[in-house]
């Protein structure tokens, strides 16, 4: 057996070709994918609507594996074993993989053919197209996808309609009671919900353009697009017609290990029915992919069915399900007001969890899942309120931790004690657990405290304290001097970890110059000649343009000073002008120029706020709603030169059309007609992350003094050099914490958040303006120590170029 080819290519057909090639087989292996792209996110498949790129959700085509994308497969000859394909091609295979997947089922409806589905980016695209101009939109589903798909119409600035057939949304996952608090909350968020009713056309005009759609009540939903998200159907009409067996009601029938009624045959993800059910969610059919594998090199590994919990976020709402939906008995706890509902079911003798639903507050779903089936851990009523932080809950090793990628508590022990991981992303690596929604992350974390491992949060050798403590030590003790706290809390001289760590909280506190007295020799290298240092050895200078609007004097001056001083000018993606190629003696001459013209440090050199990208917004814009131009000037004049654990950056989006791609940033604000919706805790880097609704409608005060309040705390309590994304993701609570603080005053710390913020307004310096007027700190700005204070003579300097060459591409 030296040849596999795969019939469809999505996230189960991924699994198999990675699982494949992890066992060791080294054969053929072809994958014929109808989209014209390889597999990609789809659980993240709404963040494309808001900003997300197709590269940052399409996944890395294992090495060595031939793909056929936007072909489809039209017929499978088993006798022969070839596959045929809609453009006449044949491909000869010693084991198919059947991974076509499924469809979106659409009602038979007049006018069913003018409505869209929710399934693929072609999908999103044609939805995101039909949006320009149109105002109102309906989905047709109430499920998880359903209400995907109405987050992302509600995205895109529609006033959305939720039809769906059950007397609550989401029957599968949650019951009455938790489908009333669900639609209470999405009530809140402006979204209509029509439970317990039907469709009876999609009305269209006579062109064809959809204008609403009737219920069968006779009442008219006003409507420019309808969207069907009502279920979906295994795809298995190529096993159909090749002869393979399929279960009544659709699905390829497979049995324990993957295997079709053809012995060379194997069925996988959504168009496969196994022990009689059709799943489709991604951790069985991840569990599918590593059985086929398995079994097609030899193994003895069998589908026993999946653990179908489920932990999601749905329209800023929390919702789980995990283990069973009834019991003999149960314990209810509902906080209409607050809008959370939890239910735990039990045995009739009250000693064995069998299920849960939790709705408007998930914490104690990471803890209790994996006890489904097994005796409880606490009194029933207790575990109501069992957070993530409950360690003192012991799993048993066959307990599910990751129900995605199948991982068990005893997998994890064993990477921990066999392969010495000793943090969350180390077991991510070694097990696979917490690498796909990412909700069995707090686990992790318990299970590496309960196995001992001692996570240090020492920030180096010389501090047992973290950033967060140190930052409290400074802030309350008064401390105004490197030397003071290290002679106070620390040992020896500190190091190039300590030093710019602490020369940034004093920033961040007391928003003195970075280059005054001692605070100098703490800074790192770009921070101590305030500009970035490059590859050649030069610098950057990076005036600031708040919110991106610029005069044309000042962009003459920007002009002349790079002709002046030979320097390479390039425009940015956060609306800036960057000048490369300045020598560190030239800096102060080039930023008297600017100063002189009004400009002001940027800060790109710092651990700081960057920029406040905006569009155009109302001023100019014909579908801007507010003036985000104006908003993104005053955010970026209000918070430049705050220091911080790392970069910050944010946009002011005018509309729902998201054009300064305000949800990819630390901090991100989208208009609306009745004010600003606040974004946080997205970012880029390395793990791209989009930010997370945090608050809507605000107006423009309570919209400043949120995100006042947001940097402190962030600034307050972060690691060091952990970017806001990574920070909501790791402090205890998640964003339900930080709003709770920050929103509800939790911790009473509201006050001092303000005045700290307040303090740094007030205090605001320039640091370039005032480096050039103060000789001490301008005697630092020397090519060499014993340069001269202007350019040596004899040392003979060659502009690298003028501009960039643009790249040959050979087609």
């Amino acid at each position: 057996m030296s040849r596999v080819v795969v019939a469809g290519y999505g996230p189960a057909a991924h699994r198999f070709v990675e699982a494949l090639r992890e066992r060791g087989f080294d054969g053929r292996i072809t994958v014929i994918g109808e989209e014209p792209r390889p597999a990609y996110d789809r659980v993240a498949l709404t963040s494309y609507l808001t900003g997300t790129s197709l590269a940052d959700l399409t996944y890395a085509v294992p090495e060595g594996v031939e793909t056929l994308l936007g072909t489809r497969v039209t017929g499978i000859d088993r006798e022969a074993r070839v596959v045929a394909t809609a453009g006449g091609a044949t491909v000869p295979y010693d084991v198919l993989v059947l991974a076509t997947g499924s469809a979106p089922f659409v009602p038979p409806v007049p006018g069913a053919e003018h409505a869209h589905v929710y399934r693929t980016i072609d999908d999103l695209d044609a939805i995101r197209a039909a949006s320009d101009g149109a105002s109102e939109g309906v989905v047709v589903g109430g499920g998880l996808l359903g209400l995907e798909a109405a987050d992302a119409l509600r995205g895109l600035g529609l006033r959305t309609h939720i039809v769906e057939m059950s007397p609550w949304l989401m029957p599968r996952q949650v019951d009455e009671g938790g489908g009333a608090v669900l639609k209470g909350h999405i009530e809140d968020l402006g979204l209509s919900v029509h439970a317990g009713a039907g469709v009876q056309e999609v009305v269209t005009d006579a062109e064809g353009r959809v204008t609403g759609l009737r219920k069968p009540d006779g009442s008219l939903l006003d409507a420019q697009i309808v969207v069907f998200s009502a279920g979906i159907r295994p795809r298995d009409e190529l096993a159909r017609a090749a002869g393979i067996d399929v279960g009544e009601r659709g699905g390829v029938v497979v049995d324990a290990g993957m295997r079709t009624s053809d012995p060379a045959v194997y069925a996988i993800g959504e168009c496969a029915l196994a022990g009689g059910q059709v799943y489709g969610l991604v951790g069985p059919c991840n569990t599918m992919a590593e059985v086929a594998a398995d079994r097609i090199l030899g193994g003895t590994a069998v589908f026993e069915g999946a653990d179908l919990s489920t932990k999601l976020k749905l329209l800023g709402v929390e919702v789980a399900q995990f283990g069973a939906m009834s019991g003999a008995l149960d314990v209810t706890y509902m906080d209409p007001v607050g809008g959370v509902y939890k239910r735990l079911f039990i045995s009739d003798d009250a000693r064995t969890l069998l299920g849960g639903i939790c709705v408007g507050d998930a914490a104690p779903y990471a803890t209790l899942r994996p006890f489904v089936g097994k005796p409880l851990p606490a009194a029933p009523a207790d575990l109501l309120f069992t957070g993530t932080g409950a360690a003192g809950l012991d799993l048993p090793d066959e307990a599910q931790v990751c129900s995605c990628n199948n991982v068990s508590a005893g997998a994890v022990r064993a990477a921990i004690a066999d392969k010495g991981v000793s943090d969350v992303p180390g077991v991510k690596a070694c097990t696979r657990a917490g690498t796909t929604c990412g909700s069995c992350v707090p686990m992790l974390k318990q299970l590496l405290e309960k196995s001992g491992v001692e996570i240090s949060k020492a920030l180096c050798e010389h501090f047992t304290y973290s950033r967060a403590e140190l930052f409290d030590i400074i802030r309350v003790r008064g401390v105004t001097t490197f030397s003071e706290l290290i002679a106070g809390h620390g040992t020896g001289r500190g190091c190039d970890i300590c030093k710019p760590t602490v020369a940034s909280i004093l920033a961040s506190l007391h928003n003195g110059h970075v280059l005054e007295g001692e605070r100098a020799a703490l800074q790192d290298t770009n921070d101590a000649y305030l500009a970035n240092i490059q590859k050649n050895g030069t610098y950057s200078v990076v005036p600031r343009i708040p919110g991106g609007e610029i005069t044309p004097d000042k962009l003459i001056v920007i002009g002349e000073v790079a002709r002046d001083f030979g320097l390479y000018t390039k425009i940015t993606g956060g609306q800036r002008i960057d000048l490369f190629g300045a020598r560190v003696e030239q800096l102060p001459q080039i930023w008297k120029r600017l100063v002189d013209a009004g400009f002001e440090s940027g800060h790109a050199y710092g651990k700081a706020l960057r920029t406040v990208k905006s569009c155009v917004g109302s001023t100019w814009c014909r579908y801007g709603v507010q003036d985000s131009v104006g908003l993104a000037i005053a955010l970026e004049l209000r918070y430049r030169g705050l220091r911080a654990p790392h970069k910050l950056k944010s946009a002011v989006s005018g509309c729902a059309r998201e054009c300064a791609e305000a949800r990819s940033k630390d901090f991100g604000i989208i208009a609306t007609e009745q004010g600003w919706n606040l974004y946080v805790g997205g970012n880029g880097g390395f793990k791209p992350r989009h930010a997370d609704l945090f608050a809507s409608d605000l107006t423009t005060d309570e919209l400043i003094r949120t995100i006042d309040r947001f940097l402190m705390y962030y600034i307050r309590t972060a690691d060091r050099l952990q970017r806001t994304a990574a920070w909501v993701e790791s402090i205890e609570g998640g964003l339900d914490h930080v709003r709770d603080v920050i929103v509800n005053d939790s911790l009473g710390l509201c006050a001092e958040l303000d005045a700290q913020m307040a303090h740094h307004v007030s205090t605001y310096e320039d640091e370039w303006r005032a480096t050039i007027e103060d000789p001490e700190k301008l005697s630092r700005f020397v090519s060499f120590v014993n340069a001269p204070g202007v350019p040596d003579p004899s040392i003979v300097f060659e502009r690298e170029r003028d501009q960039i060459k643009p790249m040959v591409v050979t087609p």
